[in-house]
């Protein structure tokens, strides 16, 4: 990781999105293509969802692997010790509660939880949208859904 200056990575932080990233956009171009409509960044639902399949009651995340902990056990020790160690800890940790409790949240008002993680989007991007037919498939075999 290079060193930078306060003020540099002051400006690298302030330059990452919430909304309209490119693991989002690679995800909802791949569904949509495929006839799949959506919601984006659906507020409407705990958590905001990145895509929401609002008529299979599908909610999808697209995570991050730094700010939302993928493989936890291993960024944890390098983050202790780099600087400002405790503010990210924290901050990872409070991240990956937070996921946990939206999943609870939106499983308890009967919705699908999916989340990916952003690099298996950009490498793997047929088996995501995969993932995502296999959870309608099934949701239209369980549910008297009929389109």
């Amino acid at each position: 990781m290079p060193n930078l200056t306060a003020t540099q990575r002051s400006k690298n932080m302030k330059s990452i999105k919430s909304k309209d990233t490119t693991i989002e956009l690679l995800l909802r171009k791949a569904l949509w293509t495929r006839g799949y409509r959506y919601r984006k960044n659906y507020s409407s639902l705990p958590g905001t969802p990145d895509i929401a399949l609002t008529k299979y009651r599908i909610a999808i995340f697209c995570d991050s692997e730094f700010f939302h902990g993928k493989d936890w056990e291993i960024l944890k020790p390098r983050l202790i010790k780099g600087k400002n160690s405790e503010y990210w800890v924290q901050k990872i940790t409070r991240n990956m509660e937070r996921d946990d409790e939206v999943n609870k949240r939106l499983l308890f008002e009967n919705w699908t939880v999916i989340r990916f993680w952003g690099a298996d989007i950009e490498k793997k991007i047929e088996e995501c949208v995969a993932v995502i037919e296999e959870v309608i498939f099934d949701i239209k075999r369980n549910t008297s859904y009929s389109q």
